[in-house]
Formats: structure tokens, C-alpha cells, sequence
């Protein structure tokens, strides 16, 4: 389902997350020891809903399904000078103890009550299908539902492709209703702002107002944080100012379709911090909690909500490489993505199978009861679409 950049620190990490209004299926693979189930007919209600998304940026699906890895817990490996606090944090017996204290949330919430997908330690195998590896590439790859070889830099021009968020934003019912709040500054590009007319809070640019509404005093106080916060990365503020200007956007405006995308797991695996790439794994984690949450105790989304969390793209596999990615690093294709509903079967890790990041806009589409593969003929088919497999 989603993926970053190459040959340089880049801002950002991203695990995309999507929450859904709307129910799905069968998951893509094979549970383990199992076939794929398909979800039937949703009820009516799933299918004209609301969805959330959320990326991690670069977020490996080795810590993901694995946990903690103590081969980076060193000096050389993760910039760790001392392990003990990290051993205590995150260290378990086993690969499911130990992930599950990384994202409690991911784990002990959506994996139970839905689906995740690209644990290749079951031979499910998840991948890009763009061959750049890094993050303008990826995330236009899961927007678009397509790799286009055109778009093949982190500095490229607006897309020339409609994203799935564009399009949804023309459809009826859906107009103005669809809203992007981002770490990277790229994000507007991305989706082509000026052109789509999506609301593209993003970078360190100040929160700027969208949907005829002035700005809150929370908005303005945030916007003081931009402007006095020293710049550590140059293209991406830290993902807490983030995170509480797309909270509040939320709450606020109540988008039907509502897109966040995070960074700093990028960062920190760029910089070879593996501590601060754990925890703020840990914290992306307790974000999407609170964002989930949230969005349960608010009538427009309780019980018409289905989450989808996935990334932009994998990492290298060694000591040497895993703090970087693209073309030429073995393992940067690795991706995932989980999926939880009211219509979503809980199948928890899917089985032996295959997945990939260009499912991700009609999975978007699909959890809101919209058909773009009928809109865009060249984008792969839902993760959850019936009887795929």
C-alpha cells in the first residue's frame, strides 16, 4: 500500500495510515494458514463514509513485524551509546512481544480487529512497484495507483497525475471534503495544490485558513511554533507541530476524506539514530491511537470508520545500509500496510501472497464506496477486493 527519498538526508518518514469510513474485505493474501475471505456486502452505511490516512515515512517492515532489532542497538550500527534503555523499552522473548511494545496500537487495536499485510516472514511478500525506492516516487505510486518513471526525483515538479484525493474531491458529496496535512513540504506537490484546490498544510509554511473558516487560537499559537522552532531538518518540522495541526484540522472541519503524512522515522533512520527512529515509531503509533480515538467519539465518524496504516517505502536490511534507500539499496522495495473497519474481517497477519504500494488509491477509493479503477484504468486493483485471490 505506500513509500521516500535518495541521496540525502530526507525529511519525513512514511507508514501510510488510512482511516476509512467504509468497509472492506478479504485482505489481498492468504491469511496464515488460511485463503482470503471476501467481505461480502457491506452495508449501505459503509459505503458512503469518511477516511482517515496516515503515512509513516521509511518505516520498516522489519520493526514492524519483527520489533527491536539488537543488531542496530550499538554505536556503529544505530548510534546507540547505550543500549540498556532501549533493551528496557523495547526488548521482549519474542518478535510479537517486542512489535507490540513498539506499536501497542497497531498491534493490540487493528491487527486484532482487521488485517495487515507484507510480513514476509510468512511469505507474504509487499513491495513498490516504482524502481526509484524513495519518497516523491512512492507516495505519487500510492496516490495515483501507478508508477510513473517520469516522476523519479524528490525535487520533481507538481504531479501530473490525479492522485485519488483530487478526484475524490470532485466527486458529489465529497466536495471540499477532502483535506492533507504533511510533515515533508513536498506533500503539496504531491498532490498538485494549485491545481486539485486540496488544502495542503504542510512543511513550515504557516497553517493557512481552508474551508471558510478563520484560523483557531490553536492554529495561531502553532504557526508561532513554525516560525521560532529551530530548523533541525530544513524540508519538515518535527512531527508533534504536525500532528496537533492536523488533529485540530480534524476536529475542526470534519473532512470526508482526510490525509496525514509523517516523517520523522525517515529522519532518524537518515541520521542513524536508532533510538529516536524507535521511538518516534512508538509516538506515530500513540497519534494514530488518539487520532482513531477521536474520531470514534464524534458522530459523524463512530462506527462508519475504517483505518488503513501503511509506509512510502522499505529500507536497506544490514547495519550498513538500513539508514538509507532507493535504487540501489537490496531491501528498500519492503512495504506494508494495515487495514481495520466495520466491514474489514479480522484475519489478523495475512498469509503467503503479494501486495503492493499501487493498491493503495482504490483501497482508498473503495473504503468510501468510490470505484477509481473505473475513473483510472492503469491503477492496480483494492488490497481488499473480493475474491482476488
Amino acid at each position: 500500500m505506500v513509500l521516500r527519498r535518495v541521496g540525502r538526508w530526507v525529511g519525513g518518514f512514511v507508514v501510510t495510515v488510512i482511516l476509512g469510513l467504509v468497509g472492506i474485505g478479504c485482505g489481498a493474501g492468504r491469511p496464515a494458514g488460511g485463503s482470503a475471505a471476501p467481505m461480502g456486502n457491506a452495508p449501505p452505511a459503509a459505503q458512503a463514509g469518511n477516511v482517515i490516512v496516515v503515512t509513516l515515512d521509511g518505516m520498516r517492515w522489519q520493526e514492524v513485524f519483527g520489533g527491536f532489532d539488537p543488531v542496530l542497538a550499538t554505536k556503529d550500527g544505530g548510534g546507540v551509546t547505550d543500549a540498556a534503555p532501549l533493551r528496557k523499552l523495547y526488548a521482549r522473548d519474542s518478535a510479537e512481544e517486542s512489535r507490540s511494545a513498539i506499536f501497542p496500537f497497531l498491534w493490540g487495536t487493528v491487527a486484532k480487529r482487521g488485517q495487515i499485510f507484507g510480513d514476509r516472514g510468512v511469505k507474504n511478500v509487499g513491495h513498490v512497484t516504482n524502481p526509484y525506492r524513495f519518497s516523491y516516487p512512492g507516495y505519487s505510486e500510492m496516490m495515483c495507483g501507478y508508477a510513473d518513471p517520469r516522476v523519479n526525483s524528490n525535487d520533481y515538479a507538481p504531479n501530473p497525475n490525479v492522485t485519488v484525493l483530487e478526484w475524490l474531491n470532485g466527486r458529489p458529496g465529497f466536495e471540499g471534503r477532502v483535506a492533507t496535512y504533511g510533515a515533508w513540504n513536498r506533500l503539496r506537490r504531491i498532490v498538485n495544490a494549485p491545481r486539485s484546490g486540496l488544502p495542503a498544510i504542510c512543511g513550515w509554511e504557516a497553517i493557512t485558513p481552508w474551508g471558510g473558516a478563520e484560523l483557531t487560537e490553536r492554529e495561531r499559537t502553532l504557526n508561532d511554533l513554525l516560525a521560532t522552532t529551530t530548523r533541525y531538518w530544513h524540508d519538515e518540522p518535527p512531527d508533534s507541530i504536525t500532528e496537533a495541526a492536523a488533529m485540530e484540522g480534524f476536529v475542526r472541519h470534519k473532512p470526508r476524506v482526510f490525509y496525514v503524512m509523517l516523517g520523522e522515522t525517515d529522519e532518524w533512520a537518515h541520521g542513524r539514530r536508532y533510538d529516536l527512529y524507535l521511538e518516534s515509531a512508538r509516538r506515530s503509533d500513540d497519534f494514530i491511537r488518539h487520532l482513531w480515538e477521536t474520531a470514534q467519539s464524534m458522530p459523524e465518524y463512530a462506527g462508519r470508520t475504517s483505518l488503513l496504516i501503511t509506509t512510502d517505502h522499505g529500507r536497506g536490511a544490514t547495519p550498513q545500509d538500513w539508514t538509507g534507500h532507493g535504487a540501489k539499496i537490496p531491501g528498500a522495495e519492503g512495504w506494508w500496510a494495515a487495514v481495520m473497519g466495520p466491514a474489514v474481517e479480522a484475519r489478523g497477519v495475512i498469509g503467503e501472497g503479494e501486495e503492493t504500494q499501487s493498491q493503495i488509491a482504490a483501497t482508498i477509493a473503495s473504503l468510501v464506496g468510490e470505484d477509481w479503477n473505473a475513473a483510472e484504468s492503469k491503477a492496480a486493483k483494492p488490497l481488499l477486493e473480493p475474491g482476488r485471490r
